[in-house]
């Protein structure tokens, strides 16, 4: 019997693929699907637009989230959320792993292995009449789940976003700051994040889900944010984002007017109070290969001296367990490979997104598509960087302000940056203040980015991490950006320097990451011509770009694969013991008396 498919809300876009043969297919996260980008950031939004596409399709697509939602009534149990975009979402309630994986990661052994938590969730997917199982991010599971799911019968692919099966920070940098070459058998992940033990994280879960309750969500949210910054302003002072403290003495400059004097340089000296200035960390400087030196490290990344350095060999037992692993970059696949996961079961499948073939096409369609945005020899404005991204350490915006304080005068008198990034930006604003020429955007949605290919000449890849193949620089790409990128993770399979030794078309130019005075010099360097800007229509000449139809319809095959590899070896799948069961006036799957 055919599974119905789940129901579409709204109309099938002309010419989308349909399916001859729809699937129940279950897709595995941390964050409400619904939030897109706004949670889990590109991991989700990856996930919730592949399962969009694939409900377009004709499939039937059931999403599960674990770890972020935590009740006072105790037991573990399973229900329905919400119905988002034809995407029956469900979520877990009282994990004993929460996500995201930096709340979790005191808990080295759940996360290793959580039998129970494994079962019902097998349970579920069973009961769902579930077909094959693709799993975005296992944050806020248990690693055993990928094992359990395939003894149910039931295919498992695994798409890496990013390093989490190999390290419960994620990034696989140490506190936020250096790349960890040498996790040292497990050691230096007692000591990486200062984060709350797991029973702190859920009493504060189940409060602030009280509290939502008791008073609505907004309600609740204003009176988190309102004690995060009374407590801020006890530790750190006043420093409140929108109220401009000067010092007493006024302006050096106020009797001058219009006129400038001598004085030449555009920085303007605003007088902040000192007294709640922020201190900046400087960042830890990478050699131009370290991707290769980190991959040199076959034997390091194995050891084993403690919980987490068994979570790690979980991990890749997890991934060898899986029946294919979509990794969107070579240097992703790789690295995993290094520690230990099989190559057979690695393929390369880039991203592909709605919003980057509405980008593409904008580029497309301008009257600007073919030529250069900028000439340093005729130029009569600024050229202008892009950074979008978070203030979070690894995406690198450190690096970035760096590079702009190392500029000479004359170069960043002919710069402008803009700088568009989520999360709290007020002292990096506040210490910028004296450069006309840096502007922050604050954060951006879909629609603003499409419309931002007009703001920019160049983007700009900071990252300080092995960033597996940021949405951000694809956006770039998309755009007919070139690129100035820290040469670190999938970046570097994707960028082709406007200097390569070949002589192919380029889309960009690497520094090394972690050095600001490096991309300084990058910067320099097209200021004065050195390097010529391409044109939109030479970036895309440089650059495989897959599209977003591609890339559901590649990964439509891939179950067909794996669904007819199933059938063709005709041996009954051996039914894993269940001690769960459905049922009960809400719709939860809760465990049997």
């Amino acid at each position: 019997m055919q599974p119905q498919s789940s129901k579409i809300t709204g109309p099938i876009p002309p010419g989308w693929p349909r399916t001859n043969q729809p699937r129940t297919i279950a897709i595995l996260g941390w964050a409400r699907l619904a939030l897109q980008a706004a949670e889990g950031t590109g991991y989700n939004l990856s996930a919730s637009e592949l399962a969009a596409g694939l409900v377009l399709m004709g499939h039937r697509v059931i999403y599960l989230s674990s770890g972020i939602q935590y009740s006072i009534i105790p037991g573990m149990r399973i229900r329905p959320r919400e119905t988002w975009r034809g995407i029956e979402c469900h979520e877990l309630i009282n994990s004993p792993n929460l996500s995201p994986s930096a709340a979790n990661i005191q808990n080295p052994r759940r996360e290793a292995e959580s039998k129970k938590q494994s079962e019902l969730v097998v349970s579920f997917l069973k009961d769902q009449g579930v077909e094959i199982v693709h799993s975005h991010s296992l944050e806020g599971q248990g690693l055993d789940l990928i094992g359990a799911i395939k003894a149910a019968g039931m295919p498992v692919v695994v798409t890496l976003h990013n390093y989490w099966h190999v390290c419960p920070q994620v990034d696989l940098i140490y506190n936020e700051h250096e790349l960890c070459f040498d996790y040292e058998g497990g050691r230096r992940c007692t000591g990486c994040l200062n984060e709350s033990k797991p029973g702190v994280r859920k009493v504060k879960r189940i409060a602030m889900r009280i509290a939502e309750r008791s008073l609505g969500p907004k309600q609740a949210e204003l009176i988190k944010q309102k004690s995060r910054r009374l407590i801020h302003r006890a530790i750190n002072g006043d420093d409140t984002p929108g109220i401009v403290q000067r010092q007493p003495q006024p302006d050096p400059e106020l009797a001058s007017g219009h006129s400038i004097g001598e004085r030449t340089d555009t920085a303007v000296e605003h007088a902040f109070v000192g007294s709640g200035t922020k201190a900046f960390r400087e960042p830890a400087p990478l050699p131009i290969d370290a991707n290769e030196k980190f991959l040199e490290n076959r034997e390091v990344h194995l050891r084993v001296l403690n919980d987490y350095g068994r979570r790690r060999i979980a991990g890749i037992g997890a991934l060898n367990s899986a029946d294919l692993i979509t990794p969107p970059t070579d240097h992703n696949a790789r690295l995993h490979a290094s520690m230990g996961v099989d190559p057979a079961r690695l393929r390369v499948v880039p991203y592909g997104q709605p919003h980057f073939d509405q980008i593409n096409r904008r580029a497309r369609r301008s009257p600007f598509y073919e030529h250069s945005p900028w000439r340093a020899e005729t130029a009569s404005r600024p050229l202008r960087f892009g950074f979008f991204g978070t203030v979070r350490p690894n995406k690198g915006l450190e690096v970035l302000l760096r590079a702009i304080e190392h500029l000479d005068t004359d170069i960043r008198k002919r710069c402008q940056f803009v700088i568009r990034a989520h999360g709290g930006d007020w002292a990096f604003r506040k210490r910028m203040a004296k450069y006309p020429e840096v502007n922050f955007l604050g954060g951006y949605d879909l629609l603003q980015l499409i419309a931002a290919g007009g703001e920019y000449d160049v983007g700009v890849l900071p990252h300080i991490w092995m960033d597996n193949s940021p949405l951000v620089m694809w956006e770039h790409l998309h755009a007919g950006k070139m690129i100035l990128a820290a040469r670190l993770g999938g970046a570097a399979d994707t960028v082709t320097p406007l200097d390569n030794p070949h002589g192919h078309p380029g889309n960009g130019l690497f520094f090394p990451g972690g050095q600001p005075e490096k991309l300084a010099e990058r910067i320099t360097q097209l200021i004065s011509g050195e390097y010529a800007i391409p044109s939109p229509s030479d970036v895309h000449k440089a650059t495989t770009l897959t599209s977003y139809p591609e890339h559901v319809t590649t990964v439509d095959a891939i179950y067909t694969e794996l669904l007819e590899r199933r059938l063709s070896r005709s041996t009954a799948a051996v039914p894993v013991p269940c001690s769960w069961r459905s049922g009960g006036s809400d719709g939860c799957w809760r465990a049997a008396p």
